[in-house]
């Protein structure tokens, strides 16, 4: 909402001509347009509890810097994803405070202090070195969005005494996203050493028969383990959001009930 009209808006309640309930429904509801190709939902962590997220492909570096330059205005952390490092350059030099994450190939504005505020901590395991990049997307965006999070990278199922040495951090976890290409068989082994919920995220990664991530995204979807939910191929993102849903929705029961 641009200010002069979120001002005459607050004047409407202050002065008793809106009522607060119809000024929330136009807070609610509100949308800003960047030029003719996009319209920013300001409301969205008023409504879901996280802020909207820039999806990189298909936008221009310009469009994604004008995007990125109205959102900072009402959000303390502007977060894009698959920025690929050539888009990245371009865009550094119209936002030179921006941060780049080269491996998961985030981009985003955030405070030099940021620390965790959110309630609990999403622990993140990997299968293998080269599931890091769908990982390390899973992990920043918590991380960017107030989450503290714990990191156990390569300790998949070929060598599972590399996970059975951290059997403490996987039982002591408030939720698990479990990342794993090939097979996929390491979310089903995590769930069986845990009480949380596992969040199971297959890879691209493998040789032909893991036909682009579908194998591992089959093997996750009929695992015998109870607790486990799947995201979609190569998501780390929505995993972290889901994850931070299961810790957010934890904690507001707490208080209710407590």
């Amino acid at each position: 909402m641009q200010p002069n009209i979120l001002r005459q808006l607050l004047t409407a309640v202050a002065q008793g001509t809106v009522p607060p309930d119809v000024a929330f429904e136009r807070l609610w509801d509100d949308f800003e347009p960047v030029e003719e190709f996009a319209k920013l939902d300001h409301q969205r962590s008023l409504r879901t509890g996280f802020p909207e997220v820039i999806w990189g492909p298909g936008k221009t570096p310009e469009q994604i810097v004008k995007i990125m330059q109205t959102m900072r205005l009402v959000q303390p952390v502007v977060m894009a994803t698959r920025i690929e490092p050539e888009v990245y350059h371009q865009i550094q030099a119209r936002i030179p405070d921006a941060i780049y994450y080269e491996q998961p190939r985030i981009l985003a504005i955030a405070p030099d202090n940021l620390t965790p505020y959110q309630p609990g901590t999403m622990t993140l395991l990997s299968a293998g070195t080269a599931d890091l990049a769908v990982a390390e997307e899973a992990a920043v965006t918590a991380e960017l969005c107030g989450f503290r999070v714990k990191r156990l990278w390569d300790v998949g199922v070929a060598g599972i005494q590399r996970l059975l040495q951290h059997q403490e951090l996987v039982r002591e976890a408030d939720v698990l996203i479990v990342v794993a290409g090939m097979e996929g068989a390491l979310p089903s082994v995590v769930a069986g050493l845990t009480s949380c919920p596992v969040i199971a995220v297959p890879t691209s990664i493998g040789y032909g028969a893991n036909f682009g991530g579908l194998a591992p995204l089959l093997t996750m979807l009929n695992s015998c383990a109870a607790g486990i939910g799947v995201v979609n191929i190569d998501n780390g993102f929505g995993a972290a959001i889901l994850a931070g849903q299961i810790l957010r929705t934890a904690a507001r029961m707490s208080d209710r009930d407590g």
